[in-house]
Parts: C-alpha cells; structure tokens; sequence
C-alpha cells in the first residue's frame, strides 16, 4: 500500500497543523500539550482551524474556501474527507501501519473472513477488501456506514464482498456467537464513549473488558489474525495497552502478540503519539 496523501507539518501547545490531501487544517491535540511548535510561521497556512466549545462539541472557522467534501488519496482505496461537528475529517492517518499490516495479514490468509466493529468511514475495511477479504464492516451509526459505503464505490470496490451493518458491537458479537458463526480475523478500533443504533450507551472501561473476549472466541480455532486499536489516552502506550489486554484475555497460547505506539512524524522529525494497537497472530 503506497503512502497516503497527507502530512503533519507541526504540532505544539495542545495543537496540530495537518495537510489532508489539497488542505492544510488546524485540530486540537491533547498528545501536543507541553510541546512547542517548531515552525510558528507555518500555521497562517490552514484553511480551517477548529475550536472546542462548552460540552462535547465545537466549531470550524474557516480562513479561506474549502469544497464540503474532498477525496484522500489512500493508494489501494480512497476517502471521503468533510469537516465535521466533532472535529473529525474521515480518517485517521495515524492508522496507515495498521492498513498496511492487515493487507499483508489478508494476502498471506488467503480470502479470509474478516469482522471490523467500530468501523467508522471504513478505512480498514476498504484495505481489508482490496486485498481480498470477505469483510463485516459494522458501525452504529447509520450516516457514517452511508459514508463507508461511499468510500468502497470511490474506490472501486462497491461490488467487494463487504457486507455492512448498522448494530452494536457487543449485541451483534453475542449474537454470532450463539449462531455458530466464526471469522477468520476481527479488527476493532474503539472509542472511549459512543452510543448504539438505539441509544445504547459505550463505556470502554465497561464494555470492551466484556467485548475483547469474545471477539477471540468468535476467532475460534482456526482465527488468522486480529487487531486491536485505542485512541484513549490512559491506553495510547504501546505497554499499557498491551498490558490492558493480556489482563482481559488472559493466556493464549495460541497468538503471538506485538503492540506499537501509532506515532505520526512530523516534517521537522517530531513525533506526535496518536494511540496504541495490538496485533496478534496465530503461531
């Protein structure tokens, strides 16, 4: 998978300046706290710089024109950008090692069957996809599935074996477990606080200790590979997450695992933590 159309150009005082394809764009960044930024004269650049507001959301002030949608060149997919409440564009490029590992993991397995749960605009699905997979993309919120499904199609990838699904994680889990089916490798990449289809509540301190189980269970005996990724900031060292999930899991004898910090480099060489994952393989 070629390099992604994007670059962290500075990060510093609690903030970064990023390059998504044609815009340079200025986020918030609690990893940038304590930092000082080492090209000051950069930031006049952005076309767009977001504020948190009061509560959980925020606001873009845009500093010049910017289309309401635009594409990331992804190399083997592509995807849909927009400026959003949250301050999300559509893509974490912190996440292009992972895409890489679970295309190389997808060709070695063969045309595995693969579960994504949190799988927002897809972009794991999509490198899953293109490299051959069978692939369960499920999310709980019906426009951003909408939005995946976009992403296929932009990628030529609408008529991909990609089944998609609007549900929560843990039910639907729970209910594939009861009917006898199995994947060959589950990816999930969870948020610290969410909301089901139905208004369930998401806590990851409660929910993923019950949910990381049993996606190894639904890997069964002949599971491939899975991964596990987190954003949230007591887990985004590569140790405390490893640590976090040998807890809840316990031995297995039959994976070998390897976690990594998701770490973006910046232009002048800084490196700017985005979160922690653990892969895990079967020996």
């Amino acid at each position: 998978m070629s390099a992604i159309d994007y670059e962290l150009l500075d990060f510093g005082a609690g903030r970064k300046l990023e390059r998504f394809g044609q815009y340079v764009l200025d986020r918030p960044s609690p990893a940038a706290e304590g930092a000082r930024k080492q090209s000051p004269e950069l930031w006049a650049e952005a076309a767009a710089r977001y504020e948190r507001t009061p509560g959980q959301g925020g606001r873009w002030h845009s500093r010049r024109p910017l289309s309401d949608n635009w594409q990331l060149d992804c190399g083997v997919f592509q995807l849909e950008l927009k400026l959003t409440d949250a301050g999300q564009l559509g893509a974490f490029p912190e996440q292009a090692a992972n895409w890489r590992w679970i295309a190389e993991q997808v060709k070695l397995a063969g045309r595995p069957k693969v579960l994504n749960l949190f799988a927002y605009s897809g972009a794991s699905t999509l490198a899953a996809a293109a490299a051959g997979a069978e692939v369960v993309h499920l999310d709980s919120a019906a426009n951003v599935v909408d939005w995946a499904r976009r992403n296929a199609a932009a990628s030529g990838l609408a008529e991909a074996p990609i089944r998609w699904i609007i549900e929560d994680a843990l039910k639907f889990v729970e209910r594939e477990l009861r009917r006898g089916n199995r994947y060959d490798a589950v990816l999930l990449d969870p948020p610290a606080y969410g909301h089901g289809p139905k208004g369930q509540a998401w806590k990851l301190e409660v929910d993923l200790p019950r949910l990381l189980p049993l996606c190894f269970e639904l890997c069964g005996t002949e599971g491939k590979f899975s991964l596990l990724s987190c954003h949230t900031a007591e887990l985004a060292s590569a140790e405390s997450l490893r640590d976090y999930a040998e807890n809840l899991l316990g031995p297995l004898p039959a994976w070998r695992a390897s976690a990594a910090t998701m770490n973006l480099a910046s232009s002048r060489g800084g490196q700017l933590n985005g979160g922690a994952a653990v892969r895990w393989i079967r020996r």
